[in-house]
């Protein structure tokens, strides 16, 4: 079972920091579930009210009136969770799980503060950002600041799909360009505008490439064109820009935007070389395109020594535009996009008005304000990078153990695990990541597999993340990792044999892992 923190805080923990509110929140959440087991089937009791219908009940429902593309995690075999606290989660059972997947849930599940601060505005008043209010600019104060200054102007919206939609608006207004360079495997919305610019999503369906989008090759030194035994792999990833911009204006086309996410999520948790963004910047700049950079998976201090993503590449780079979502409201629907004030006074120039009914309401904006003060009172930033230090460490140990693994990369709190076939030729295991992922579950640790091969394991977990955690995560993973390679080597000695001519006779057939 996974770890449940100790009820108080151990000897020096301050009871500011994560670690001691991660207790504190798994003594409230023992309570709670010992609670459940005791009053499961009672009239009115925690757990009946938390499950309307039975687990079967739903999933028919589903099936009926949800949307056959809108997908479950672990579809082959889902859970259903009913209520959450910290890094954890829970189903109708009472089963506690691990959650090692939910970069949405930023400062901890549930976390008091968040939800004290949307009660209390809730009570008080929620209306839309045309009239005056002080939550909206106090929000955009806050905000700014943890941005280079000249990133000082907030659009306010609901999601991060929304957030970039209206950054590649910014863009094309501010030169009347129209064209888009994105990399390869990227995502950034489900929008019509951003289903366009995604390979992630347009190569798995029947949609081609609009003339207006370049795609560029990600930035990959693992598996990519360029790879970590290159001499300049961030120069060479930044000519393939460079070579697009020059193929766009020999075909009369003119560059708007170079669209990215600071550490690519869905493409398999790619860190770009340093030096890489610095360059395509100035491409771009050059081309009277702008910089995007998408922030939505990876901002708000995942990476633990920065407050954003992009800021790993130094002071000397600063993007046009910032877009951010997902973390940003803890679970609560709430992004934006942060520009320039010249880019902000040109987008206005248009003549046409920009509003959202609820983008920056006062309820969003006072749920943002906690999430910040979290962040800074319980020094997630600082857990970042001293649990994702140490879970790096403990994965790398892995690594040199297991043949399954290929890769450790991230920063922070934002771990990438490759897993492949044969680590000399870095073939994907995409059945064996698949395999790994449902039998960490019935382990009940959460994880997801993504990239072009769906072979990579992403670990991207409320910030609240312990070391305790960390351990008993990959403490799982290790005994995962040794049944599916011992199975795999039964299976090839097992081959060996058959087409090894021999008087003994072997039987036929082969160990099934899957």
């Amino acid at each position: 079972m996974p770890p449940v923190p100790p009820d108080a805080p151990g000897e020096g923990t301050p009871r500011g920091t994560a670690a001691g509110k991660a207790r504190r929140w798994g003594s409230l959440a023992r309570q709670a579930l010992s609670g459940e087991r005791e009053s499961r089937g009672a009239p009115g009791s925690r757990a009946t009210m938390c499950e309307l219908y039975s687990k079967q009940d739903t999933l028919a429902l589903r099936r009926k009136h949800i949307g056959p593309s809108c997908k479950v995690f672990f579809a082959a075999d889902p859970i259903k969770i009913v209520r959450a606290q910290g890094q954890y989660m829970f189903d109708e059972r009472g089963e506690q799980y691990l959650d090692c997947i939910n970069n949405v849930a930023h400062v901890g599940h549930c976390h008091p503060e968040v939800v004290t601060a949307a009660l209390k505005q809730m009570e008080l008043l929620n209306t839309n950002s045309r009239f005056l209010h002080d939550n909206i600019v106090e929000y955009a104060r806050r905000l700014s600041a943890t941005l280079p200054e000249r990133l000082s102007v907030c659009y306010f919206t609901n999601s991060g799909s929304e957030a970039n939609d209206l950054a590649l608006r910014l863009a094309r207004q501010f030169r009347g360009h129209q064209d888009v360079i994105t990399l390869d495997h990227a995502y950034h919305g489900h929008l019509s505008s951003l289903i366009e610019i995604s390979p992630y999503k347009f190569r798995k369906g029947k949609d081609v490439k609009k003339e207006f989008v370049h795609v560029a090759p990600t930035p990959d030194t693992y598996r990519g064109k360029y790879r970590e035994d290159h001499a300049d792999p961030a120069g060479a990833y930044a000519d393939e820009v460079k070579k697009i911009i020059e193929e766009a204006h020999n075909s009369g086309r003119k560059i708007a935007a170079f669209i990215a996410e600071s550490m690519q999520s869905c493409g398999g948790q790619i860190i770009p070389p340093a030096g890489y963004f610095q360059k395509v910047a100035e491409y771009v700049h050059r081309a009277g395109g702008v910089f995007i950079a998408d922030e939505v998976q990876v901002g708000f201090g995942r990476v633990g020594k920065h407050f954003w993503s992009f800021q790993m590449h130094g002071e000397d780079f600063v993007p046009d535009i910032v877009t951010m979502g997902k973390p940003m409201g803890n679970g609560h629907p709430m992004a934006c996009v942060v520009t320039t004030k010249e880019i902000a006074e040109s987008f206005s120039s248009s003549g046409m008005e920009y509003f959202n009914t609820y983008g920056g309401n006062p309820v969003s904006s006072a749920i943002g304000l906690a999430v910040l003060n979290v962040i800074e009172s319980e020094d997630l930033q600082g857990n970042a990078t001293r649990v994702g230090d140490y879970l790096t460490g403990l994965l790398n140990k892995q690594k040199a153990k297991h043949t399954l693994i290929g890769d450790i990369r991230g920063i922070g709190l934002f771990i990438g695990i490759d897993l492949v076939k044969d680590q000399q030729k870095r073939t994907p295991a995409t059945d064996e990541a698949q395999h790994v992922i449902y039998k960490m579950k019935e382990k009940q640790v959460l994880l997801s597999a993504d990239g072009p091969h769906r072979n990579v394991l992403k670990i991207k977990p409320p910030m609240c993340f312990t070391e305790e955690d960390a351990k008993f995560m990959v403490d799982q993973l290790d005994e995962i990792l040794t049944v599916v390679e011992e199975a795999i080597g039964a299976k090839s000695e097992s081959m060996t044999s058959e087409n090894t001519p021999c008087r003994t006779k072997v039987p036929h057939g082969h160990l099934k892992v899957y």
